[in-house]
């Protein structure tokens, strides 16, 4: 096993965490560009969001299977693929001129996304000793929000110095030592056991799961805030590159630096947890977003922003609790458990702009907070479903 403070310890972890925050940054770049890719390609805010959310579609939809091919092929091995996918189609982004070769690629770049955080902790589980994962865990998620971060900054900053393309040069180099580094520092696996792959076995495994109310409600739980939480941003940066704001692509991307409150409600969620329960604390992350939803809808600048800093704290407290919910309550395959409810954050992230956009026509952002406080409702009567379901058991 790799001890932790060990050299195969800090060469593996650098390795992995730097691959997850690019990942991430792929993943996110284009959002804060999505008003100029309106202008861009003449398209309506719906129409353009695709561009962002195919991306994170196919991430999730390919989650479903890397867990399970990378029983048979191994863990290293498909994170080089994926991973050398991700870096030819950051590339090809480089290149594309038409909106439809956008999406094309998107959708490409999406699947390839999908393989890191998929195996990334199932390795890290099999070679790490137990103080060495706790720890790198931590790095791990620490790295997926930097990289989530950077990669919105890195694009709004570029996007205004020239054209929004240009950001995909630096993320494929990116992309590439990511590629290298994960090939030169992580080693062969030793404790990997190899399982032919049955694609019945996954399918029966994810169906036990689904039919888990426990579990189930837990996963639209997930979806659903996050189908709100992340495409706010999307409608907010639409609204504040109009009048009367008329922000650049540049400070909208810093409005993801709300997101360092998130993490503040991940490292204080286990406490409020233990004060509140593990249900309590999901149900006062909802009810925190729902107050910051509200305080977007004032004029004055500063009141709105503080609105997403105040839902960032909500959404990831109650994400945090959330995960940790499923990985308690799957009695089997918690690696499938744990992948399915990726699949359906992700899945509500790529749909929320769809809900959203008849709110958006009907009435601006005061619409899009009316449709956020009706799908925050929703979500806090799941919550009290989980509770009454718990309470029966």
């Amino acid at each position: 096993m790799i001890e932790y403070k060990s050299a195969a310890f800090y060469r593996s972890c650098f390795a992995l965490c730097l691959a997850a925050m690019v990942v991430f940054a792929n993943l996110h770049l284009l959002q804060p560009l999505l008003p100029e890719l309106s202008r861009y390609y003449q398209l309506t805010p719906l129409q353009v969001s695709w561009s962002y959310t195919i991306g994170t579609l196919c991430l999730g939809l390919s989650l479903l299977v890397y867990a399970s091919i990378s029983d048979a092929l191994g863990r290293k091995n498909l994170l080089l693929l994926t991973l050398g996918g991700m870096t030819l189609s950051t590339l090809a982004l480089t290149q594309v001129e038409s909106f439809q070769a956008l999406l094309w690629w998107r959708a490409i770049q999406g699947l390839c996304l999908g393989g890191l955080p998929a195996l990334a902790i199932a390795w890290m589980g099999e070679e790490y000793s137990t103080p060495a994962l706790v720890t790198a865990v931590g790095y791990y998620i620490s790295a997926n929000s930097l990289g989530g971060i950077s990669g919105r900054l890195m694009a709004g900053g570029l996007a205004e110095l020239g054209h929004w393309q240009w950001v995909f040069w630096p993320m494929a180099l990116l992309s590439a030592l990511s590629l290298y580094f994960i090939w030169r520092y992580l080693p062969v696996s030793a404790y990997f056991q190899p399982r032919p792959f049955s694609l019945s076995t996954a399918l029966s495994a994810h169906w036990r799961h689904l039919q888990q109310p426990l579990l189930l409600l837990t996963y639209l739980i997930g979806g659903l805030n996050f189908l709100i939480f992340l495409n706010q941003y999307t409608y907010m940066g639409f609204l504040l590159s109009a009048t009367p704001y008329q922000l650049s692509s540049g400070m909208i991307g810093l409005l993801f630096i709300s997101y360092f409150t998130g993490t503040i409600g991940s490292a204080y969620s286990a406490r409020i947890a233990r004060r509140l329960t593990a249900i309590g604390g999901m149900a006062s992350g909802i009810g925190i977003m729902m107050l910051g939803s509200l305080l977007t809808l004032s004029p004055q600048l500063p009141v709105l922003l503080s609105g997403l800093f105040v839902s960032a704290f909500g959404f990831f407290l109650c994400h945090s609790l959330a995960s940790s919910w499923v990985n308690q309550h799957a009695n089997t395959n918690k690696a499938s458990a744990s992948a399915l409810y990726l699949v359906f954050y992700y899945v509500g992230a790529s749909i929320g702009g769809i809900y959203l956009q008849p709110f958006w026509q009907w009435s601006g952002w005061s619409g899009v907070v009316l449709g956020s406080i009706a799908m925050y409702s929703l979500t806090l009567l799941l919550v009290w479903q989980l509770w009454l379901r718990r309470h029966r058991h």
